[in-house]
Order: structure tokens, then sequence, then C-alpha cells
């Protein structure tokens, strides 16, 4: 939510997209057809982006006119600013390498020339003059400057890990939405505030009691879905459904359930920042937060859908989440 984790980029392609550089084939791929594709779920696999090529594991699979494509979580990547994996996106074939040895050497070897062309124009660059030198060293200072204050702005954020089970529900959720063109059924049930009443009422029964300042934590966390909802948490081609399912007398959180509460935890972190909370009291909300998502993996069954339905009216659509 942080996502992109939008923007940092776009979080989802939603169509495959061809292939950027011949050096992603190899002979060790495997031939593929209609009946089993060639890289399966989860597979950690060599992915080509942008003219390099990047480790990344295969999180979905599908099979369309006659052409196998892949849905690839790049390692390493940050989150984005959207509702799952930074920069995740559908690749074909062609972007594609089994994770082999002799692969592995093509990665290492296509890295080797990148650096040397680097040093190269490195080098070059020596040569310019001393104006030029003292113009880039005040650039370079800027920017370091400016990293510096990234970094900073990093360590003050809430840090909000979602469990893999809801992780792989927010790629769900995109595949739904973003390429498959279908929608949450409204309203839901169980809605946001049922979600949150059946968690103070587990943790109530858990632990004998529970404190004011837990209950008034998860009313704001209510009043930051309803805010959130309409101006960052949904998709393009789902503003019309908000429109028609929450006019002026209607909140949100009695509307919308599970699937829309999960992406309001990745964009937290960045609200929760401009707050201004003290950080003891920051540390607090932490642990209560995390500790929801647990309840939430907990009670993924039910909470939230398996499916998603088409609307008569919205064409099967890619279009990306809303900046």
């Amino acid at each position: 939510m942080g996502s992109s984790e939008t923007s940092t980029g776009t979080a989802h392609n939603s169509a495959t997209e061809s292939g950027t550089s011949s050096s992603t084939h190899s002979d060790n791929d495997v031939a593929h057809n209609s009946d089993s594709p060639p890289f399966a779920e989860t597979e950690k696999v060599l992915a080509s982006h942008n003219g390099r090529i990047y480790e990344a594991k295969v999180i979905r699979i599908q099979y369309r006119q006659n052409e196998w494509s892949f849905f690839v979580h790049y390692l390493g990547w940050k989150k984005s600013a959207c509702f799952c994996y930074s920069w995740d996106e559908w690749v074909g074939l062609d972007r594609l390498m089994k994770y082999t040895e002799e692969n592995l050497q093509k990665k290492l070897a296509h890295e080797k020339d990148d650096n040397d062309k680097n040093t190269k124009a490195a080098r070059a660059s020596q040569l310019k003059s001393k104006s030029s030198n003292a113009a880039r060293g005040k650039k370079r200072k800027s920017e370091s400057l400016v990293k510096e204050k990234a970094a900073v702005h990093s360590e003050k954020l809430v840090s909000l890990q979602i469990p893999p089970p809801l992780k792989k529900q927010l790629v769900d959720d995109c595949e739904f939405i973003t390429h498959l063109g279908k929608l949450v059924k409204l309203p839901r049930t169980p809605n946001v505030n049922d979600i949150v009443k059946k968690y103070l009422d587990y943790r109530s029964k858990k632990d004998g009691t529970i404190a004011d300042s837990v209950g008034e934590i998860f009313k704001g966390l209510c009043c930051y879905f309803d805010k959130a909802l309409p101006a960052m948490l949904l998709y393009k081609n789902e503003r019309k459904q908000y429109q028609e399912a929450c006019p002026d007398d209607i909140i949100p959180s009695t509307v919308y359930g599970a699937e829309h509460l999960l992406r309001l935890f990745v964009k937290l972190p960045e609200l929760l920042f401009h707050a201004n909370i003290e950080m003891e009291t920051m540390m607090q909300l932490q642990a209560k937060l995390v500790d929801f998502l647990k309840f939430l993996q907990k009670n993924q069954n039910s909470f939230f859908l398996s499916t998603y339905h088409v609307p008569e009216d919205i064409e099967n659509s890619t279009n990306k989440p809303d900046d």
C-alpha cells in the first residue's frame, strides 16, 4: 500500500507483453502446448524487463488465444503504492527463462556488459571540464540529500507485513478486476463494520476485556476506510459501481467488505506517516493492526469472496487503478 508498493510504477500490466530481448531465449526452455504450461505456479524463473534480466516468481498462469502468459513478481522489488506488488505484470514466453545454471551465467554476462558500458561512460564523463564536474557535484549532493530524506521517511513508516495468503488475495483481487473485468458484488456480507466488530468480540473473549483505546483505534480504522475508499482504494472500473452503491447518505464501511479493507492496509503506512502520531503510540497502533491482519488471515475463507461477478453493463477491461 504502499502495491507500488501508484505511483511507484505500473503495478500491473494486465495484457501480456511482447518480449524485449532475444537474450531471454534458451535451449533449456521447455516446449509448450495447450495441455501443460512450460512454467509452474510459484516456480522461480528469470524474466526480461526493459532490456535487463531479473529473478522472478510465477504467481498465476493462463492460456488464451493459443498462447501461454504468466503473471510474475520480480523478487526483491518493493511494494507498490497500488494494492499488491510493485511492477508485477503479465508476460509472454519470450520474456522468461528457466532458472538454470546456464541461464544464470547468461544473466551475469548480460550484467557484466551493462557494467562495462557504465564504466566506459564514467571514464568519458571524467574528461569534461571542471565547471561541469562542479555542477555534477552539486547535483550529486542534492540527490544524496533527497535519498537521505527518503530513508528517514521510510524509517518512520509503520511496518505492516501483510501475510503471504493475504498478498495472494490482493493479487487475485487485482486479477479479477483489472484483467477479467469482474467486480465485487455489493453490498458485502460481512461488511467492514461487521468485520471490525467481529475482531473486537474476538479480542474481548480472548483477553477477557478490551481497552477503550483499542475500540478507538478500530473506530478510527473505519473512518480511514470511509475517507480513503473513494479517494485511493478503487480501480477505475469500480467507480460507477461506487457511485451507485454509495450515494451521499450511505457510508462505504456498511457496503464494502474485506476485499477493499485489505487494500487499505497497503496505503495505511503512508497515511499514518502524515498523521504525525508519536512514536510510542505508533508502535502500539502497529501491533494492533498486525494482529488484525492475522485475524483477517485466520478468517480468510469466510471474509473474502472466492470469485467476483461480471456486470452486464461493463465489458471486460484492463483498466489500471486510479493514481
